[in-house]
């Protein structure tokens, strides 16, 4: 294992922003991780742990240590006649996790198919689609506690997930590296078809009876036809969350925009589609220099090539600010910015 100065993260980020760590490490197993917390440049500075680089902006240059997490394997650890337990390694890329559970037979993931990123970084996030959360066949997962370097297990109560959120953003940030994630699948599952235009493509592919690898590719070409693909062009996928309001807000914003798109999510509150307040604001495909939000898909910012972080952080607030301004509602970014 190699500790390499000055190392460039361009390719390690699906925004493609040109920023430099001072050092970089990239760990295969749990022992390389144990020997490396133990080193000079990981006690004297600040860490970012990173696996896909989907869901991060990269805001100027990081002056500590980025450990790359590349802790592989897939395994079913225990089942039952109804479920099975699976094991995937951190450094296990999303998809492939997905592909491999529809392989076995295994439901709960199908809905969650091309979100890109690694399996660690998945419960951090609590990543979700198509009415689908990862906290819905979550079972545990292991990390390592930086202050000692023992190995610590985190059950579902211990996560504490919200909507995109965990204790993982919160009071254990910066804290963990998550080495390991264990899902619990279903062998039976129940098919979740009513979210999006999931139910619509079905009928395009010529499916009336839909099991998990035919919901998965209709979520796959949903996707593909919505969101950009990062190797094609810089992006995080979907930026910004969907505000969470109180059903008199959302009265008065419906009222003088009677086509607004939201989902009641209790007595109490609405759930408002970011996407469509940032059209509405008039940046759906709207350009500024590098940077702009997708013409197909108004939560998405994009780099269109050598935009620095700044730039796109700029542009990113420039939105919230304007969503602020004419509904008074904030969104919050869903990336992490470093």
């Amino acid at each position: 294992m190699k500790i390499l100065r000055n190392y460039s993260l361009s390719h390690l980020n699906t925004l493609g922003i040109d920023a430099k760590a001072a050092f970089y490490a990239i760990v295969h197993s749990v022992d390389e991780l144990m020997a490396l917390i133990q080193s000079r440049e990981v006690q004297n500075g600040p860490i970012l742990i990173l696996g896909g680089g989907s869901n991060i902006l990269l805001s100027k240059d990081f002056p500590g240590i980025v450990i790359h997490n590349s802790l592989k394997g897939l395994e079913i650890v225990d089942e039952t006649a109804d479920w099975s337990l699976v094991r995937s390694g951190a450094g296990e890329v999303w998809h492939e996790f997905v592909c491999f559970a529809i392989d076995k037979g295994l439901g709960g993931v199908e809905n969650l198919s091309l979100i890109p990123g690694y399996v660690g970084a998945s419960p951090i996030q609590n990543i979700g689609a198509y009415g689908v959360e990862l906290k819905d066949v979550f079972h545990e997962l292991e990390a390592l506690d930086l202050r000692d370097g023992s190995l610590k297990t985190f059950n579902h109560s211990e996560c504490r997930f919200g909507y995109r959120d965990s204790i993982f953003k919160h009071e254990a940030k910066g804290k963990y590296i998550i080495t390991s994630v264990t899902f619990k699948l279903n062998k039976k599952p129940t098919l979740n078809t009513s979210y999006g235009a999931i139910e619509e493509e079905l009928k395009v592919m010529g499916i009336t009876s839909p099991g998990i690898k035919e919901i998965s590719q209709a979520v796959i070409n949903i996707r593909r036809s919505k969101l950009p693909d990062p190797a094609e062009i810089g992006n995080a996928g979907s930026f910004f969350k969907n505000p969470e309001v109180s059903v008199e807000l959302y009265e008065r914003i419906k009222k003088d925009n009677p086509e607004l798109v939201a989902y009641k999510t209790s007595d109490q509150k609405m759930k408002l589609a970011a996407g469509w307040l940032i059209e509405q604001c008039g940046w759906k495909g709207k350009v500024v220099n590098k940077v702009g939000m997708h013409r197909k898909q108004a939560l998405v910012l994009v780099n269109y090539g050598g935009a620095s972080g700044q730039e796109l952080l700029s542009h990113a607030r420039k939105v919230q600010q304007s969503v602020k301004e004419k509904f008074g509602v904030e969104i919050e970014m869903e990336v992490n910015v470093i």
